[in-house]
Parts: structure tokens; sequence; C-alpha cells
């Protein structure tokens, strides 16, 4: 009696199907799967995008059979129009999850077959930040899109949006206002993407500070300072103020060594010093140096030291050895021509007849 009234269940034949369909989904994903992955073993990219999507793909696939069994149900079954329609939402959402980590593994893959940690990474560099920075700017495209298409399905929700579409004119500006800083991000986002006058890992000096591009996200950048502080700026600052960017083309810099001496001093040492300083510091990298008197003053002349290096790091440590080289060399084997303030005998250095004069009366 009681299996026929279960077999006799309008609702036993719908969940029968449901669940041998949830059976083949998963069959079918198992299978499909490990073929794909080993078919594109050798497309690093193609790979990286199916591992990534494998986890939303279980779930995408038995909510498409369930949908496909629920539609099949009589529609004077009960409860089908609530179940239809959680299914719906559940599919819309899992169909989402599944683009998004679709976007990610496709950016995963494109970082993976550029990696930057290369001595020369410009284009390393360049696809990473493209690659980032559009990757999530799709991914919240899709997430706008899947909370839309969820809405959708709601009556209410229509007819919301049928309201407001009457009073567009007002809603329009008051929304264009409070979302100027997002529009202007997204819009920034892009242009960083294309343009690109930042990368990651590229050496900025921004607002006084100096530091390497760490993380570009969708609506901020994030600065890594040289004493591990991290600043903070959106977007639309890169494209709205100045800023240096010692990395733009490469990463190799001329470095710059002021030193000042006395007139006394000859350049020829000096220069023989640097050369052999230069050449001995494992910074140099090999391209240039020179020496030259850039500016003199009343009491002494300013020596500009110029050498290059690799990379800013490299170029600051050569800088410092040049630096104390330089300070060391004059201290040792000119001391007598380091900058000096030269202070005159009061009394030689006295006008004609002040001697004469008592020292209070003396002219200052």
């Amino acid at each position: 009696m009681t299996q026929d009234m279960l077999l006799g269940h309008p609702w036993f034949a719908p969940l029968l199907s449901a669940l041998i369909a949830v059976f083949l989904a998963l069959l079918v994903h198992r299978v499909a799967s490990a073929v794909l992955q080993r078919v594109t073993r050798h497309t690093p990219v193609l790979h990286a995008l199916l591992v990534n999507i494998k986890p939303a793909a279980r779930l995408v696939l038995p909510l498409l059979a369930l949908q496909m069994v629920w539609q099949a149900a009589p529609d004077e079954l009960r409860f089908i129009a609530g179940v239809r329609h959680l299914n719906g939402l559940l599919l819309i959402a899992a169909a989402a999850w599944l683009a998004i980590r679709a976007v990610n593994g496709f950016a995963d893959g494109l970082i993976a077959k550029h990696p930057y940690d290369a001595a020369d990474n410009l284009q390393a560099r360049r696809v990473l930040t493209q690659t980032r920075v559009l990757a999530r700017t799709a991914n919240s495209m899709l997430l706008v899109a899947g909370g839309a298409m969820m809405l959708m399905t709601f009556p209410g929700a229509r007819q919301v949006g049928a309201s407001l579409l009457a009073s567009a004119g007002v809603i329009g500006i008051v929304a264009g206002l409070a979302a100027k800083p997002v529009f202007s991000n997204l819009i920034a986002g892009l242009q960083i993407a294309l343009a690109q006058p930042i990368r990651i890992d590229d050496v900025l000096v921004v607002e006084g500070e100096w530091g390497r591009v760490e993380e570009i996200t969708g609506t901020f950048v994030v600065l890594k300072i040289w004493d591990d502080r991290r600043l903070i700026l959106p977007l639309s600052y890169f494209i709205e103020k100045p800023f240096q960017n010692w990395t733009r083309h490469n990463a190799q810099l001329l470095g710059t060594v002021f030193v000042y001496a006395d007139y006394g001093m000859p350049l020829e040492p000096l220069r023989a010093e640097v050369e052999r300083l230069v050449k001995a510091a494992p910074e140099w990298d090999g391209r240039f140096f020179n020496l030259r008197v850039v500016d003199t003053t009343e009491r002494a002349m300013q020596i500009r030291v110029l050498c290059t290096a690799a990379n800013s790091g490299l170029a600051f440590d050569l800088r410092c050895t040049v630096r104390e080289g330089l300070i060391a060399f004059m201290q040792r084997e000119y001391p007598q021509f380091l900058p000096r303030l030269r202070v005159e005998d009061g009394d030689a250095a006295a006008p004609r007849g002040a001697a004469a004069l008592p020292p209070q009366q003396q002219p200052v």
C-alpha cells in the first residue's frame, strides 16, 4: 500500500528524473574534465582555465539538468513554480561564478606564461598589469550582470524598474553624481590597462614618496614604500595628476652623486678614483660613468659623478658606494682640499683706522 502510494505520488517521477539527471550531469562533468585537461595539458592558458572552472562546472551542470527536469514537469504540480524559480536563481548565480572563475583562470594562465621575476621583465609586467586590471573589471561587470539577471526573475523588481524609468531624469542626475568616483575609477582602470602609465612592480615617486607598485585593483593602487609602508591611491589619481615612473620603458637608471671640494683639489686623481670605485662595484652594469664639475660657489666647486645600474635599488646602492669612497679618498689623500669656511683675522680684515678704536666701538 505504501509502495503504491509512493509510486503514485505526483512528485515521484520528477524527483526520480532529477536524481538520474544529477547523476548523469556529474558523470559528464567527471569524464569531460578529465578528457579536456588531458587534451589541453600542452596549452597552459586553456589548461589553467579548465582547472579553475572545474568546481563551478560541478555545480552548473547538475543545476542545468535539474532546470530541464523542472521545466518538463507538469505545470499543475504543487510548488513546481517555486522550485523552478529557486533553481533558476541558483543556476544564474552558479553561471556567474563559472564565468568569473573562467576569467580568473584565463588571467592566471597568461600570467604564468609570462613570469615577471626575471631581470628584464618589462613585457611580463605589461601583461601582468593588463591581465589583472581587465580581469577585475570583467569580474565586476559579471557580478553586476548576475545580480541584475537574478533581480529580473522577480516580478516586483521589474515593476520597480519600470517605475524608476519613469523618473529617470532626476534619478539619473543623482545616480550620476553619486557614482562619479566609481565610474571614474572604472574608466581609469581601463585606461591604465590599455595605455599603461603604470605597471605592477614599477618604481614610482608619488606625493614625495619612493616605492614600487605592489597591487592594482579595480579601484585603487597599492604602492609599497621603501620603508615597508603602503601608500593607497585611487586609480583616477594616475590619470589626473603627474607622477614619476622610473621604469616606464626599462629598469635601467642613471645614478647621480654630488660632492663638494675646494678649488685646489686636482680633478684627475678624483677621476681615477671614481673609475676604480665604479668598476669594482658589483652594482654597476658596465654602461657608463663620468665625473664633471657642474657648478661653483664662492667657497667650493660642485663635482657630479654619473654612474649606471640595472635598476633603482642597485642604483641607490651604487651611489652610496661611490659617495662614501670619494669622501674616504679625499680624507685620506687630500684632506687640505675638503670644503672649509675661511675666516680672516679680525685685525687684518678690519678697515683702515678701525684698529685704533676701542673694542666696544669696533665696526660690526
